[in-house]
């Protein structure tokens, strides 16, 4: 085997584990791929866990939480004043009445949101969302000392400043989609 063909042999080898680092970074759900950690505000987020929400026969989105420590407890993932991320892709087209139907009968049975400083506020994130295409990303973040982030083509961006609407609403999210022990 010659110098070249040890060379061609190298690149080959280099490239494959290349692919095999990329893809052994992301978990795919529903045909979604979500990578396995991403950097944000200075953080190393870790993929807590990504599931496919359907209704009768339809796809409807494919969901990560990130977190900065993957908690045992959902009481501990909502407590943890870090950075955490619940990400949502859209699998098909959805009007904005439905998603904020979806989502003001989603909160609606968390009583932590049935405060009037707390109504304002989910009315704040129900007035950011859009109409959503297939592909779209709908993105909450919450962000120690700052708040809740709301971005992505599913809404308009806002920031809802404060822990306690945050809590509220990973309370109801991983209430209603349980992925910790309990």
């Amino acid at each position: 085997m010659g110098r070249d063909d040890w060379m061609m042999g190298l690149r080959w080898l280099v490239l494959v584990a290349l692919l095999a680092a990329g893809l052994a970074e992301a978990r795919e759900v529903g045909g979604v791929k979500m990578p396995d950690t991403l950097e944000l505000e200075g953080k190393r987020l870790a993929l807590a866990h990504m599931a496919l929400k359907e209704k009768l026969f339809f796809d409807i989105y494919v969901w990560g939480l990130y977190m900065e420590q993957i908690p045992r407890l959902e009481a501990e993932a909502v407590a943890a004043n870090s950075v955490k991320r619940l990400h949502f892709r859209f699998l098909r087209k959805i009007r904005r009445d439905q998603l904020v139907g979806a989502f003001r009968k989603g909160l609606s049975a968390n009583a932590a949101l049935s405060a009037e400083p707390m109504q304002q506020q989910m009315e704040k994130l129900l007035q950011s969302l859009k109409d959503v295409s297939k592909g779209d990303n709908l993105v909450l973040t919450y962000v120690p000392d700052a708040g809740l982030e709301v971005s992505g083509e599913a809404s308009g961006g806002i920031l809802i400043p404060g822990k306690g609407f945050a809590d509220a609403l990973f309370t109801a999210w991983l209430q209603k989609n349980p992925v910790f022990e309990h």
